[in-house]
């Protein structure tokens, strides 16, 4: 292939695929690579972030629900198929990078059938519906965790663990030592929540803090990202057990709390994941229990096992649980401290450049072998 040649990147949907696209993008541009992005409607934003990407609309559809959604999941992803068949067919990519979700489907189906170099790049600890179907026809599998469930043994022969690309502002936390909290000290603590928040930490963690010993909730800083309908009762909750809380419903200095934070409390998507073992920073983790295939859990238990983080699934996340694992973690710095470096040495602060050099690899372009 010339080093000119194209790489179409296949994504759309959530954050949770569409950022390490970003991510991989601005590592090939970097390299004087051209980038394409095939994406449904909801990959809009994309290309104001990256105006040097260029940007294919196809139609997408998700196979699920009852029949009717069915019948037009399957009609919406056979034109997709065939629209980006006849894109690809004019690019003449050089590879084609597949990021999981059905928003990905119609465009690494067309690309197999063109028998282009493909390769698909999973983000969770469990293979995704999308990904398992394209998996038999990708020449290689880069993962976010050393293992990986749902993945056939034949198709881990093809697989390497690169890491899930972060922001270059999480990635730039690699080098921030995490800090202890002094004992009696203030206690940094980041609750996340996704982008939408989560209404379950919105009414668990007022309640939980409430039950803490006065001196205990003296020495909090808190700042919890809550449901827009939810802020102000969460903010009032606080209020009355003389927490010191910024409640919002998005925080835009992520990276600037997540380096002061002593713990975290979040969701277990692939992303916080990512960002929370790049960063090195302990967490307890409430996985959203209906994640596709139970997915964050699968996230959560991988961190867990490796002893970075501290697992409470929804069934268990009563106020006095969180309560007493809070009272036991604030007054245990050594703990925090082993969790945090153990976090850290799971992170893949170089993921975007391990899964470009993979890319080129795959595409008969690469000067030197993706990094072990």
């Amino acid at each position: 292939m010339s080093g000119a040649g194209v790489v179409v990147l296949a994504a759309g949907g959530t954050g949770g695929h569409m950022f390490p696209a970003e991510a991989l993008a601005h590592a090939l541009l970097t390299r004087g690579r051209r980038v394409t992005l095939m994406t449904d409607s909801r990959g809009a934003g994309f290309g104001e972030r990256l105006p040097a990407v260029a940007l294919q609309r196809i139609s997408a559809g998700r196979i699920g629900g009852n029949i009717v959604r069915r019948l037009f999941g399957f009609a919406a992803l056979a034109f997709g198929t065939i629209e980006a068949a006849r894109k690809l067919r004019a690019l003449a990519p050089a590879a084609v990078v597949g990021f999981g979700g059905y928003a990905s489907v119609p465009t690494m189906l067309a690309a197999g059938r063109q028998s282009l170099p493909t390769l698909i790049h999973e983000q969770n600890a469990i293979l995704g519906r999308a990904n398992r179907m394209l998996a038999p026809r990708a020449r290689r599998i880069a993962t976010s965790f050393a293992a990986v469930g749902a993945m056939r043994p034949q198709d881990r022969e093809r697989s390497v663990e690169t890491g899930n690309p972060v922001r270059p502002a999480i990635a730039a936390l690699r080098d921030a030592p995490y800090r202890a909290p002094d004992a009696g000290g203030t206690f940094e603590l980041l609750i996340l929540g996704g982008s939408q928040g989560a209404r379950v930490l919105s009414a668990v963690v007022p309640a939980a803090l409430s039950k803490l010993d006065p001196a205990l909730r003296r020495r909090l800083r808190l700042s919890q990202q809550a449901r827009a309908e939810d802020v102000e009762a969460v903010r009032a909750a606080h209020a009355a057990s003389g927490v010191v809380a910024e409640v919002k419903p998005f925080f835009d200095d992520v990276p600037m709390r997540l380096a002061r934070a002593h713990l975290v409390l979040a969701r277990s998507g692939a992303s916080t994941v990512a960002e929370l073992t790049v960063a090195g920073r302990p967490a307890i983790l409430v996985p959203y229990r209906h994640a596709a295939d139970d997915h964050q859990t699968a996230n959560a238990r991988a961190l867990e096992a490796a002893g970075a983080a501290w697992v409470m699934p929804e069934s268990e996340f009563t106020a006095e649980a969180l309560a007493e694992r809070l009272a036991r973690l604030m007054e245990a710095p050594e703990l925090l401290r082993e969790a945090a470096r153990r976090a850290h040495a799971l992170g893949r602060s170089d993921a975007a450049e391990r899964l470009a050099d993979l890319v080129l690899d795959v595409a008969g372009e690469s000067r030197r072998e993706c990094r072990p």
